[in-house]
């Protein structure tokens, strides 16, 4: 089972933390020994005058040489260590998952106010995206948050499925990813000041001729330098035992009016050199935390379109992206030298080091700077794919749908909620369409109609993402999707609930409008429409309603407790009724019971006077 695969690899990552725990203690006690060894030595030189200070001073100073030695080892087992850790934990929140303990799982914390995403709990708590909880890059969030929310082709869906289908058994790269992007979910970064200055045009390199000057002036202020030392090494030896020497140490005229060219120069450009510089430096630390994911991807060889496509991404020009990143933190390192006081004096009086650090700096910006903003989105759209793959590997039995535009009906069989864990779930087949037909859902109270409703929304979503879908088969056309399922008022704005269903269906007769005019398919789903209305007004508005989507060739579901509506004349040649039922136990602890299986017709029984009984609210 695939909980087996999970508990056996949490065991052993746990396993390997204590293992490691260890190790790290041992380390530490060392250091400890260490430390306290070398400041034993200084205090016996200091406070015994009779001591070897020659004995005493050796061993501090191999004593401090060990404790600094041994400091990157026991940095590298406390990483591991970590690591570890959080392997540990991902495939713990992997068992959470499975068993849908959404109030254990960590909070995805990425809420959403459209109808669309409310209606079939898309984000936030217990809600799709938490079940597609392994991305954690801002890149990721947005691209995966982006799949949900905009159906993709049906070309670009059967190279997504293609790619989670690759993915799906490569439990150990999504898992290395997961643990490599877990540390951004705390401290998300912001690159987007590094990739301004990425995208930017380069300063230095737009004015060659200051590149020339740049690198001819050290050259003779070299050459200048070597010429003096030279004459210095000739005059020396003419010099009378005895005399000065500080005549020979006068330099030539030629080096010092070089030398204060160079100092000028670097005098004049320095403000603009440090506010590169200090632009460029602020930012690129945020961009580091990406290297360790950027150089999973490339070493590895994919089959499908899509993820040779995405790997190619994060290697331009031959060098992978993750390399291209390390020589950019290079050439840092040699800016950094601006910091290293007098000597950064003499380096840009003799070298005009700032200037060739800056010249580096624009090189990697001109050669590797267009390319950031595709490692990011690749990044991001591999892990949108890993954590469709995630879905697909803890749910073998659910299938790849067909999407395709010959398709004219959404049909399903033994489709569930993916929400509902898998103990608790019922399947049902359904099918919406062909277009001038809609499924009219009736049942009593809590029986499964929202439940229904919800199912085939959350898996449409999913099937035009490109992940697997709840279900044993399903085939659909390519679909814009409208809900009203969840409505609500507001006090704030003085909007009533009949108001806000209103403004809900409008929005929904809308967009069935648009996807007519632009020849899109449209599937709706309706909850109990029109509530905040009497039975009959109730009866004439949905009547227009379904009349006018019918008309727009769109397909969907709509539920109600208004059995009438199925005895409709304008709408019986067009209405597919099913039903839910329960089951009365009269005496027994439930006194009621429902089966959550759909059949066909209208239902026969209701149970809302027996539900207020149940509250306490008793007949006269």
């Amino acid at each position: 089972m695939i909980e087996t695969v999970y508990r056996e690899r949490r065991g052993s990552f746990q396993q390997e933390e204590r293992r490691l725990a260890r190790i790290s203690l041992r380390f530490s006690i060392v250091r400890g020994i260490l430390f306290a060894a070398f400041v034993a030595c200084l205090l016996w030189v200091l406070f015994d005058p009779d001591s070897p200070r020659d004995a005493g001073f050796g061993g501090a100073a191999f004593f401090l040489v060990a404790f600094l030695a041994i400091l990157p080892r026991h940095d590298r087992i406390v990483a591991a260590q970590r690591r570890a850790g959080d392997l540990a934990r991902i495939n713990e929140e992997a068992l959470l998952r499975i068993a849908r303990d959404w109030k254990s799982l960590p909070d995805p914390n990425l809420p959403s106010d459209l109808p669309l995403a409310r209606d079939l709990d898309l984000f936030g708590p217990a809600s799709v995206f938490q079940l597609l909880g392994t991305v954690h890059t801002p890149a990721g969030k947005s691209e995966l948050a982006a799949w949900l929310l905009e159906p993709a082709p049906p070309e670009e869906i059967v190279r997504r499925q293609e790619a989670v289908a690759e993915l799906a058994p490569e439990l150990d790269l999504r898992q290395q990813l997961e643990v490599r992007t877990r540390p951004m979910e705390k401290h998300a970064p912001n690159v987007d000041k590094f990739l301004r200055w990425a995208e930017d045009r380069p300063w230095l390199l737009a004015r060659p001729w200051l590149v020339w000057l740049t690198r001819i002036l050290p050259v003779l202020t070299i050459a200048a330098l070597v010429h003096c030392l030279l004459r210095f090494g000739t005059t020396i030896d003419t010099i009378p035992p005895g005399a000065s020497v500080l005549g020979a140490l006068v330099p030539s005229w030629e080096l010092g009016l070089l030398l204060t060219i160079n100092i000028t120069l670097a005098y004049v450009l320095g403000s603009r050199l440090l506010a590169s510089f200090d632009r460029l430096e602020a930012r690129q630390k945020e961009f580091e935390l990406y290297a360790d994911a950027l150089a999973l991807i490339p070493e590895r060889s994919f089959t499908t379109p899509l993820l040779q496509r995405i790997a190619a991404d994060l290697a331009p020009q031959g060098r992978p992206a993750h390399r291209w990143m390390n020589v950019l933190q290079g050439r840092i390192g040699l800016a950094d030298a601006r910091h290293s006081g007098i000597l950064h004096f003499f380096l840009q009086s003799f070298l005009l080091w700032d200037f060739h650090s800056l010249y580096l700096l624009e090189a990697w910006q001109r050669d590797a700077g267009p390319h950031v903003r595709k490692w990011l989105r690749a990044l991001g759209d591999f892990e949108a794919l890993s954590a469709l793959a995630g879905l697909r590997h803890d749910n073998p039995d659910w299938a790849f749908p067909r999407v395709a535009d010959g398709e004219d009906r959404l049909a399903a069989k033994a489709l569930g909620h993916p929400l509902l864990p898998a103990d608790r779930r019922v399947s049902n087949d359904v099918e919406l369409g062909p277009p001038s037909t809609f499924l009219l859902v009736t049942g009593s109270n809590m029986s499964g109609k929202s439940t229904l409703l919800r199912s085939i929304g959350v898996n449409a979503v999913l099937a035009q993402a490109g992940g697997p879908v709840c279900a044993e088969e399903l085939r659909m056309p390519p679909v814009t999707l409208a809900t009203s399922i969840l409505v609500e008022d507001s006090l704030a704005d003085g909007v009533s609930f009949f108001l806000a269903e209103l403004k809900r269906i409008r929005g929904v007769v809308d967009l069935a409008d648009r996807c007519h005019a632009e020849g899109r398919a449209l599937l709706y789903l309706l909850d109990e429409v029109l509530r905040g209305t009497n039975s009959h007004e109730r009866q004439v508005a949905v009547r227009r309603v379904i009349l006018h989507l019918l008309r727009q060739g769109a397909i969907g579901a709509v539920s109600t407790h208004d059995l009438q509506i199925a005895e409709i004349p304008e709408l019986a040649g067009a209405v597919r009724p099913v039903h839910f039922r329960e089951t009365l136990h009269p005496g027994g602890d439930p006194p009621m019971t429902f089966d959550y299986r759909m059949r066909p017709g209208v239902a026969t029984t209701t149970n809302a006077l027996l539900l207020m009984e149940l509250v306490g609210l008793k007949p006269e």
